[in-house]
């Protein structure tokens, strides 16, 4: 796993070896950057389910002004800021070892423009933590939140329970499926 564009580009990254964490591909990765290219620049970043911080760090490199890196683990917050300094993105990281539900409730006076939620695909709570996002009104206006899943049909059904959001995109990459959202006016 590597930074793939910018100021960090082709700084590999650790990861940790055990089932604690699971990265996005590079495949992945390269696609749903190619989508959100346009928004990077200068944003505000929000990875909720952070694993090796590698989303939060490719926004930095790519432009991005400061990344909120969350992760209940302590391996995983030691590979974040590993990470983070290797890429010498540490300036512009605030890495937070707490709950999903700590952090979001911690920043829910921040608007970001971009918010990422990748948790472990077997505890169902993504669509949780987006309903928390969106009930704190965190999203700005034009920003989008990416939602990483292996279960398509399980998160659409919940994420039409949640008030005020707009899937605008989804791929689909073997079994793995993107969610691209924003809040409607």
């Amino acid at each position: 796993m590597r930074i793939i564009s910018g100021t960090a580009k082709g700084t590999k990254l650790d990861t940790i070896s055990e089932e604690i964490t699971r990265p996005t591909l590079d495949r992945v990765k390269e696609s749903l950057f190619s989508i959100i290219q346009n928004n990077i620049q200068d944003s505000i970043v929000f990875d909720v389910f952070s694993g090796s911080g590698a989303l939060g760090l490719e926004c930095l490199s790519r432009g991005g002004k400061i990344a909120y890196l969350c992760d209940k683990s302590y391996k995983a917050i030691n590979i974040i800021k590993k990470n983070a300094e290797k890429t010498k993105l540490i300036d512009k990281t605030v890495i937070m070892q707490k709950s999903y539900t700590k952090s979001i409730e911690e920043l829910s006076d921040i608007k970001f423009d971009l918010i990422f939620i990748d948790p472990p695909y077997k505890e169902n709570i993504a669509v949780k933590s987006i309903k928390l996002i969106m009930e704190n009104n965190m999203l700005k206006k034009d920003g989008i939140l990416v939602l990483e899943t292996d279960n398509e049909k399980r998160e659409l059904e919940q994420l039409q329970n949640i008030p005020n959001i707009n899937i605008i995109n989804t791929r689909t990459y073997g079994r793995v499926t993107l969610f691209f959202i924003n809040g409607r006016s």
